[in-house]
């Protein structure tokens, strides 16, 4: 067996980048001698300093995941009552507004990009609406105009989920910049990672504060305590894993960005697919390659289990809509969302992924699809 017939065998829908292991170790070795090992120590407070810089952002709080996250922006933010969000997106979204009380409004998706459906928010709009939570999907970032408009004209608050979108830049500035505070999640699968991890990005001083207690039991001193907080604070290890990642970025989303150009290549005349369409004004971060299967339910699953049984691990992401979850019992119309989602599948993409691994993926795909 080849050395390419060797990758294919076993290839991942993602796999986590990985600095030089002397590089990690280096960064880590002072550890055993100072022991300081959590509650903000030097490695946490150069990250959140080197995230800014490179964030444009003035202000960056590390969390030990981005889920933790949320819910300390959710808490920070006071919201309450309703939140309008969307289906299309990974369980924590909505978990976190569940976890806090907060009853989540479903808006649709747009067809193009798959965020949320700017033209149907303002109909969900009622007297308990505290704040819109969108999503930056695959990368591809919302309408954060028209967002933001409608947020200024009815008085809200806008959190998005930026778990997808680290590195991205919108009309020239950072995702990192928009509304009142945005979720980053450094999940081992993103394009940056601290392993586990997450971080709140924001413009306005007055979070700090609010976060820290949020994160660390509501401490401000040796003997003071002045809030009910949880923990959820970011360690030194986790820090060092970041501040090694984080040189590499720029040529780890190059990397993926070839490999996009080549599937698109590959997959652009497939008659039963529809790739991603990314937005000329948006630098992507090439976070994920998602095809839709336009033929419908029956035909994606069978081309998974055709990949599948070539070694080809995708993933249906998201599949099924969060409204469809067993723990929920949400009685919601979605079309567009649902068309997605009963189509979608991504495909492995990861800086270290051949060119020839891509070309297989596409020999086997558009061999499967055509025999259906």
């Amino acid at each position: 067996m080849n050395s390419s017939k060797q990758e294919i065998s076993n290839v991942p829908v993602t796999r986590p980048s990985m600095p030089e292991f002397d590089a990690y170790v280096d960064m880590i070795r002072p550890l055993w001698e100072s022991r300081h090992l959590s509650n903000r120590g030097e490695h946490v407070r150069a990250l959140e300093e080197e995230l800014q810089q490179r964030l444009h952002v003035p202000h960056v709080s590390l969390l030990t995941n981005g889920h933790l996250a949320l819910e300390t922006a959710i808490d920070v933010l006071g919201l309450t009552g309703e939140v309008i969000t969307t289906p299309f997106t990974f369980a924590s979204t909505t978990h976190a507004l569940i976890r806090k009380q907060i009853t989540p409004v479903f808006c649709d998706i747009n067809p193009v990009d798959y965020t949320i459906d700017v033209n149907k928010i303002e109909a969900l709009i009622t007297e308990r609406t505290t704040a819109i939570l969108p999503v930056h999907v695959y990368g591809n970032v919302c309408d954060v105009d028209a967002i933001e408009q409608l947020a200024k004209r009815y008085g809200l608050r806008v959190l998005y989920d930026g778990a997808h979108a680290f590195g991205v830049r919108h009309k020239g500035r950072d995702v990192a910049t928009f509304g009142d505070l945005t979720m980053f999640s450094f999940h081992a699968t993103k394009v940056f990672h601290t392993i586990e991890g997450g971080a709140l990005t924001f413009r306005e001083e007055r979070y700090v504060e609010a976060i820290h207690q949020a994160v660390n039991f509501g401490i401000t001193g040796p003997e003071t305590v002045e809030s009910v907080g949880g923990n959820a604070k970011m360690n030194e290890f986790q820090a060092a894993m970041g501040r090694c990642n984080l040189p590499r970025i720029d040529s780890d989303i190059d990397k993926r960005k070839r490999l996009v150009e080549r599937y698109d290549e590959r997959l652009g005349e497939a008659s039963f697919l529809r790739l991603n369409l990314r937005n000329e004004q948006t630098d992507s971060n090439y976070a994920y390659y998602p095809i839709l299967v336009t033929p419908g339910k029956e035909a994606r699953d069978g081309l998974m289990a055709y990949l599948a049984q070539h070694g080809i691990l995708a993933r249906k992401y998201f599949y099924p809509l969060v409204t469809d979850f067993a723990c929920y019992a949400f009685d919601v119309s979605v079309p567009n969302a649902t068309y997605v989602s009963d189509r979608v599948i991504t495909l492995p993409l990861y800086p270290d992924m051949t060119r020839e691994t891509v070309d297989r993926i596409c020999d086997v795909i558009l061999e499967g699809g055509n025999e259906r």
